[in-house]
């Protein structure tokens, strides 16, 4: 299998929960990555995606230094959690042998897990006090008058956002239904639930498990972005993600946070992510088209 030839630029601080991404070779494409990890910010390493072409490309490399650099705000983020708990539903979610209702309930807690931490210094609170049983306290609530949009891409992505309205106070879910063409890889709109125009300042969850070729999210992203959604208003919740797909919503959305349990190296000629986990709309609801 061919292999492309791409330039990886570490940039790491390693705490104590925190691994490195391992450099591997996928489908052509022309990528220039970088990966920080900040722990006064967060405790989720971060993959900045730039499309800048490089003039010369020599054999897969890392450069790991311990300096720490300054990511442009402009830049798309990838987050991968170094969680065992998210290792592990990723891995029960690519066992072939997995049953249906195992790798749905699989699906919705990662789905759980990622949104999680993609809320983390994200949500609008309010604070005040209430009584306790022994006192007055002061407390923080998140804001009940700015529910998240929650926006599942059916259907594969109805599983890992099943458990959206347990972890965030206040939510708001719009379906969108895209499919993909067999042959072309190219998208079609189904059903779509948005509302005309998202409140100024909305905070959208774009729900997706698979980014391969990045067609799909791309035309869920536009969608977002043709009714007021700002590149930094919206988070990608996505189960296993590809360079091709990443690098198409770093092009086209600078600014994008996208939240993954892990990213893998290449994408075949049907649109299948590999090593992958098969189709996940297939397998989290027992069927097979």
């Amino acid at each position: 299998m061919a292999c492309s030839r791409i330039h990886f630029n570490l940039n790491l601080r390693f705490p104590s929960d925190a691994a490195p991404i391992a450099s591997t070779c996928h489908s052509p494409s022309r990528l220039s990555l970088s990966l920080s990890h900040s722990p006064l910010f967060t405790t989720t390493p971060k993959i900045a995606y730039s499309s800048a072409p490089r003039r010369t490309c020599g054999a897969v490399c890392s450069q790991m230094t311990m300096e720490e650099k300054p990511l442009s705000e402009n830049r798309m983020l990838v987050y991968v959690p170094p969680r065992p708990l998210i290792k592990h539903w990723v891995s029960v979610l690519r066992n072939e042998q997995t049953p249906c209702p195992i790798f749905r309930n699989a699906m919705a807690e990662l789905g759980r897990l990622l949104m999680y931490e993609a809320s983390r210094d994200w949500l609008p609170t309010v604070s005040g006090e209430i009584q306790s049983p022994m006192g007055v306290a002061s407390v923080e609530f998140i804001d009940p008058r700015e529910p998240v949009a929650v926006i599942p891409i059916l259907r594969a992505g109805l599983a890992p956002a099943e458990h959206a309205s347990s972890i965030l106070p206040a939510t708001k879910t719009y379906h969108l239904g895209i499919s993909r063409d067999g042959e072309t890889l190219q998208p079609t709109i189904y059903l779509n639930k948005l509302p005309g125009k998202f409140p100024e300042g909305s905070k959208v969850f774009v729900v997706d498990p698979m980014l391969a070729t990045g067609g799909t999210i791309v035309a869920a992203v536009s969608l977002l972005k043709e009714r007021g959604v700002g590149n930094k208003q919206i988070k990608v919740i996505s189960a296993v993600s590809a360079p091709p797909a990443l690098q198409k919503l770093s092009e086209q959305f600078p600014g994008l946070h996208v939240y993954t349990g892990i990213i893998d190296p290449e994408v075949n000629e049907k649109g299948f992510i590999i090593p992958g986990l098969g189709d996940a709309g297939d397998r989290s609801f027992g069927t097979d088209t």
